[in-house]
């Protein structure tokens, strides 16, 4: 007994969601710094503002990959979440672009990233649950494909509303230009009609038919994950203690050396660790582990190895994008097109220019995922991961060198080849290292390793820029670049067990 095949169609369709969540992503991406700079926020302050974004998803996966494990009715499995969370998606995307205050902003940004979590989460699952190991790198390229096609659309659209249908894209000082409102109505309503084909046109298998299937696909193969045993009280002890210690001292650290407010946020990132692992020893010698908080808990710690080897790949990755996501709008509008006022018609020039720039980046990624898996079958999915890793630190780093605005596209093939891998090949190298009975659960902690390298990025470097790059977003991207570069030596070292 195993999975069965899928034809090209059936991949088609249950990946054609992510083409309207990146949607909704790519405008938030593409468009949140150029709100909080409208509403009047100081580019040193712009990280500590998404820092809302990631602190979400931290919460948000896990409790949702671990409810969607539990989950069986009239829609399957993973399907009503898909469902729920692109309808308060889109409520979010008709708020945000009319938010009279940068609260109401920050608010919005906030639910939206919330729901795109729910949304977003238990698709990675989704693929691992529908296909055999020999096509999940063809269903994550799919969903790569149209996380492109999307991401286009999205970062494009104020450009094209602009420039073809003459939407203005300047407003009075204090006001979201025309041009971003309706780029975000229609992204709306584009991501809800895209999930909804999904949730409509798919089938998922029982949670005793995956059990089945993973049982003779394990006796096949011979092959079994390899996870940690289970934690004993000490380890939770260790939990709590690193994390209240640590994040203590941070704290009296930036207060006696009166840094950046920003860095209390780590502080309290490890503090909230630290009291995690304090409910886990109290669970855990009551012997009340059959919660969902416990089992969560107790699956971090007992997540297997190819896990906490990718884990250090997609910290490295990630940190890299948000460092990217949060500058390059500032870096480009300063650098290139020689601007600093947010309300100038050349800052929103320079602004409409890095969403083409984006679009183009995405682009590339929907025809990276095409040639992707031919990288893959001449060499192997880690060498693969690891070139297009390389590339996107070159692009990276090209817009330090490259100063005339019309070629730094040339910048975002790397970028869009790196961007296609990372949605692609950790997860089809984690999938086949997980217990199909908890790929929801795993799927959310391994988001965990995407989090906190953006939480890290959004207390730093506003602090890193100030203290060594005189303040200029630029070098955002090059920190962006040596942080790709680490990530693709670290693939070297994760083990593939196909």
């Amino acid at each position: 007994m195993a999975r069965q095949r899928l034809k090209f169609l059936q991949i088609w369709n249950m990946c054609f969601g992510f083409f309207g969540i990146q949607i909704g992503f790519g405008l938030q991406n593409a468009n949140t710094s150029r709100i909080f700079q409208t509403l009047g926020v100081d580019v040193n302050h712009l990280a500590i503002l998404w820092i809302a974004a990631p602190a979400t998803g931290l919460l948000v996966q896990p409790i949702i990959g671990h409810l969607s494990d539990k989950t069986w009715g009239r829609l399957g499995r993973r399907r009503p979440y898909f469902f729920w969370g692109a309808i308060l998606t889109t409520l979010a995307l008709f708020v945000m672009p009319n938010a009279p205050a940068l609260w109401v902003a920050a608010g919005a940004l906030w639910l939206m990233d919330a729901s795109i979590n729910i949304t977003m989460e238990p698709f990675r699952a989704f693929v691992g649950d529908n296909l055999p190991d020999e096509q999940r790198a063809a269903g994550y390229a799919m969903q790569s494909f149209f996380i492109g096609l999307g991401a286009v659309l999205a970062s494009a659209l104020p450009w094209m509303l602009t420039n073809w249908l003459h939407v203005s894209n300047t407003a009075p000082a204090g006001q979201i230009p025309d041009a971003v409102r309706i780029a975000f109505y229609a992204g709306g309503a584009g991501l809800l009609l895209s999930v909804l084909w999904t949730v409509f046109t798919t089938q998922e298998y029982s949670p005793d038919q995956l059990e089945a299937f993973e049982t003779a696909e394990r006796a096949e193969s011979g092959y079994q994950p390899h996870e940690e045993p289970e934690p004993s009280v000490n380890a939770y002890f260790g939990l709590a203690a690193g994390g209240l210690l640590g994040g203590a001292a941070l704290a009296l650290v930036v207060w006696g050396a009166k840094l950046e407010k920003e860095l209390y946020v780590l502080a309290g990132l490890l503090a909230v660790f630290g009291a995690a692992g304090i409910v886990g020893v109290r669970l855990k010698r009551r012997g009340a582990t059959r919660n969902g908080f416990s089992e969560v808990l107790e699956d971090f710690f007992r997540m297997p190895r190819t896990m906490r080897q990718l884990a250090v790949v997609q910290f490295f990755s990630w940190f890299g994008l948000f460092a990217m996501w949060i500058y390059t709008t500032p870096a480009v509008a300063t650098v290139h097109f020689h601007a600093t006022d947010a309300a100038s018609k050349a800052y929103n020039t320079g602004a409409d220019w890095v969403g083409v720039l984006f679009a183009v980046y995405n682009g590339v990624a929907a025809l990276a995922a095409l040639v992707i898996p031919l990288m893959v079958q001449a060499t192997n999915r880690r060498i693969s991961h690891a070139v297009c890793l390389g590339l996107g630190a070159l692009g990276l780093l090209s817009f330090l060198l490259i100063r005339e605005p019309g070629l730094l596209w040339i910048g975002m093939i790397g970028v869009g080849f790196a961007w296609s891998s990372i949605l692609s090949a950790p997860y089809s190298i984690l999938a086949g290292a997980l217990p199909a009975r908890k790929m929801g659960v795993y799927m959310g902690i391994f988001n965990f390793f995407i989090v906190i390298p953006q939480l890290l990025a959004a207390t730093v470097l506003g602090l890193l820029l100030k203290t060594f790059f005189g303040g200029q977003a630029i070098f955002a991207l090059v920190l962006g670049a040596a942080s790709f570069a680490i990530a693709a030596a670290a693939t070297f070292v994760v083990e593939d067990k196909r």
